[in-house]
């Protein structure tokens, strides 16, 4: 029998997403040393590379979440390295973070996104010629971080971010909320996310009991099937590899299907929707994980 790869689990880092990662990278070391793999948990910080070049790993498990784990950075600097890694690779990577960019990508390939908003920023954020209910984001940011909502009227105050973080506006899309999970350009199947907060936040992604998961969803098969179809596009379009999230809101009442955000490295922590979906898939969490590590490779 041929002896398997050193694995270093990647995680951590300094961004708002870092928690989670650690939680991810819990859950999928416990799956790959379940498949037999030799683990080494890496925290990750500037000091990466030197510990790389000590401590000599044959794959980088991608465990982090968020800018410089998501963005293409690490990603660049495993392929200067010459170590293979799992999930999407630089440019992928670059373009699924950067919502303005990815969007209009979308938008080219015939699927429907929310409508992009011009704002105003001054001490208070508002949008340009348009009252009704929108949504201000980070462009580059993940997990919901510093996700506002505005149904009401209310006003946001620019100091509510960074100064140095760039936000975009678009409509506001009530409706239900989906998510498909792509595996190798394959779409898993459809889930359907029911929370007690107006959207999919961050306490409703990783909290116990922070959401209820129906899946498959149950929803006209026009939809599921167009739901799939599209992250399936999505992934392919950008070049994704291994595993993506893709999320969307349904307009029920006027079924119109509205493609949010592609995330090329989703939660895999006990609440998430990705091992959830794989086990719906009869697909273990250890062979999912063994699936993306065979995957791994740099661009």
């Amino acid at each position: 029998m041929s002896k398997l790869p050193k694995i270093g689990m990647l995680y951590g880092g300094w961004n708002s997403e870092a928690e989670v990662s650690r939680a991810s990278a819990a859950f999928c070391t416990a799956a790959a040393r379940e498949s037999g793999y030799d683990v080494i948990e890496i925290a990750f910080d500037r000091n990466l590379p030197h510990y790389l070049m000590q401590h000599k790993v044959d794959i980088i498990f991608n465990a982090l979440h968020g800018q410089v784990g998501e963005d293409g950075s690490v990603q660049g600097l495993l392929n200067i390295l010459n170590i293979p890694y799992t999930h999407s690779g630089v440019v992928a990577s670059a373009i699924a973070m950067d919502k303005t960019l990815s969007g209009r990508l979308f938008e080219g390939a015939n699927i429907q996104t929310p409508p992009r908003l011009s704002l105003n920023e001054a001490d208070i954020v508002t949008p340009v010629d348009y009252e009704g209910p929108y949504v201000i984001k980070p462009r580059n940011d993940g997990s919901s971080f510093g996700v506002e909502i505005i149904l009401d009227g209310r006003v946001c105050h620019r100091n509510r971010w960074a100064s140095n973080c760039q936000l975009i506006a678009e409509r506001y899309i009530a409706g239900r909320e989906l998510t498909v999970s792509v595996l190798n350009g394959k779409a898993l199947c459809v889930t359907e996310i029911i929370t007690n907060t107006q959207f999919y936040d961050y306490s409703a992604k990783y909290d116990v009991g922070g959401s209820r998961h129906i899946l498959p969803a149950t929803i006209p098969d026009s939809c599921t099937q167009k739901a799939m179809s599209w992250a399936e596009r999505a992934f392919e379009l950008l070049g994704c590899r291994g595993i993506a999230r893709a999320d969307f809101r349904w307009d029920e009442d006027n079924d119109s299907l509205y493609l949010l955000e592609l995330n090329t490295q989703p939660g895999m922590t006990k609440t998430s929707l990705v091992p959830e979906q794989a086990l719906f898939c009869n697909l273990e969490m250890h062979s999912l994980i063994t699936i993306l590590l065979e995957a791994a490779r740099c661009d």
